[in-house]
């Protein structure tokens, strides 16, 4: 089973810096996801700055969201 997020840091260029409760801190890109149905309100920065964390992932206002499972395995450790 993958970790909980429990912090979530917008950064520039549509990348959120996570924390996860094993301690780890990794790099997720949004980038890929911002032409795709629900997502592209994201391309909006103030509304992408409005992230966090619920219930062990991430969402935005508008219920837009990315689950603990995706953002563990998709996510950069390197870029941290």
């Amino acid at each position: 089973m993958n970790p909980t997020v429990i912090t979530v840091k917008p950064e520039k260029d549509y990348k959120l810096a996570i924390t996860f409760d094993n301690g780890e801190k990794r790099l997720f890109d949004v980038t890929p996801y911002l032409d795709k149905g629900i997502f592209t309100e994201l391309k909006n920065i103030t509304y992408f700055r409005k992230v966090s964390v619920a219930f062990g992932a991430i969402q935005w206002p508008h219920e837009q969201d990315f689950s603990k499972d995706t953002l563990y395995m998709l996510s950069d450790s390197t870029g941290m």
